[in-house]
């Protein structure tokens, strides 16, 4: 195998390890009773499908929403696909039914919960007067400025009437269980998918705050200033926090993380020849700047080695071009190597997307400034327009897997040979 093919096969080990249908059924309840199945995020679909296998005529009815291209078949479970991660009106109509349904929940019954990475853009349920195009440019300005998931649903919450534990408000007193798929640092429960069953520590205070840091505060509309303003003074009720009494027959459980993701890496690098270095499962920052760090850590290795990370870079957009986290960490990877450093790399995102593109990251190694040159791309030029995307599809370094369903933050892989 090539360190290319090892690369390749090292993430597919991954991926499996990350099934959601396992996860989901051995947190599934055994007691019987009515089920109202809910859910949304990238792999909320396949959950679904789970569940409704493991609980067959227990299953009373629910409404799911997925990323485009993540639908699956399923039977008493409706299903919808909205946009992300920018939100869109089939967004707005998927969460006002989710809230719909979870008011109509009884005490006797039991919300079945289904959540992964991607659920907070595809449920935007702006709070009036908000719009949803002005919840849309508070989320363009967001992503492009490089916040942190926890700053962008910080904000994302005081904006919402679905966010926030207000999914959990809407469905008290029905007993609600949560199966959450952790795409963040951590697993915070209040920022997978912005938390709608989870208790809310941020305050209207944080979300200005996150604004103002971001340098965007005088760029968003003046309805979500005026919002935010109002819960400052006040006048405004906060989003429910620990001890409020709509989350005492609430349980949320984290089913899967990144843990499963690197320790699958590890495993599969072991086997295929290469002495594994574990990294770590926080890696955050700039993408281009962790790229040239881990570069730096994997050139010091004793070839055959390979380093494995997890996490979530995060990428400040200066330029008009088109790509993602992965994307930019991988070309950023590329411009620091040399035929002698013997480097493979691949940056991939587990949920099969990175950024508003078909990929999923890219597997880069020496020679692929030069396969991008004698396309007639620039890579440098192509960094700085974060233009990764064109560049890497023009060098052929492109990894395309299509929809995972699963989404456990992204993989790392850098291979010494």
């Amino acid at each position: 195998m090539t360190p290319r093919d090892v690369a390749r096969a090292i993430l597919q080990a991954a991926l499996e390890a990350g099934d959601v249908v396992p996860l989901v059924r051995s947190h599934l309840p055994i007691s019987r009773g009515r089920v109202l199945v809910l859910g949304c995020g990238k792999a909320s679909g396949a959950m679904a499908a789970a569940a409704e296998e493991v609980l067959g005529d227990r299953v009373a009815g629910g409404f799911v929403v997925v990323k485009d291209g993540c639908a699956v078949p399923l039977g008493r479970i409706e299903l919808a696909e909205a946009g992300h991660p920018v939100p869109d009106q089939r967004g707005l109509h998927a969460s006002a039914r989710l809230l719909e349904l979870a008011h109509g929940a009884g005490e006797d019954d039991l919300v079945l919960f289904l959540v992964s990475g991607g659920g907070s853009a595809l449920t935007p349920a702006p709070a009036p007067p908000i719009t949803l195009a002005e919840k849309q440019e508070v989320t363009r300005l967001l992503l492009a400025s490089g916040a942190a998931i926890g700053e962008l649903n910080a904000v994302r919450k005081h904006l919402s009437r679905f966010k926030g534990g207000q999914l959990a408000r809407a469905a008290w007193p029905a007993a609600v269980l949560t199966l959450a798929l952790s795409d963040v640092i951590g697993d915070p429960l209040d920022v997978i998918a912005s938390g709608p069953t989870a208790p809310d520590p941020t305050t209207f205070a944080d979300a200005a705050d996150v604004l103002a840091r971001r340098g965007v505060e005088g760029r968003v509309p003046a309805s979500v200033r005026d919002r935010l303003q109002a819960g400052l003074r006040g006048d405004l009720e906060e989003t429910p926090k620990a001890g409020d009494r709509v989350f005492g027959r609430v349980t949320n459980v984290v089913v899967g993380n990144n843990r499963l993701i690197t320790d699958a890496a590890v495993a599969a690098a072991t086997r295929l020849g290469y002495r594994p270095y574990f990294q770590t499962r926080e890696l955050e920052g700039e993408a281009r700047d962790v790229a040239r760090d881990l570069v730096a850590r994997a050139r010091r290795l004793e070839p055959p080695a390979c380093l494995v990370a997890g996490g979530e870079t995060t990428v400040t957009v200066r330029g008009r071009g088109t790509g993602g986290r992965c994307q930019e960490f991988a070309l950023a990877a590329a411009l620091e190597l040399q035929p002698k450093d013997g480097i493979t790399v691949l940056a991939a995102g587990t949920d099969g997307s990175d950024g508003p593109t078909d990929a999923a990251g890219a597997i880069v190694d020496a020679a692929t400034l030069g396969r991008a040159a004698r396309a007639g791309v620039d890579a440098r030029a192509a960094l700085e327009d974060n233009d990764a995307h064109r560049c890497l599809r023009s060098s052929g370094d492109l990894l395309v897997t299509g929809p995972t369903r699963t989404n456990l933050l992204d993989l790392y892989v850098l291979l010494r040979a």
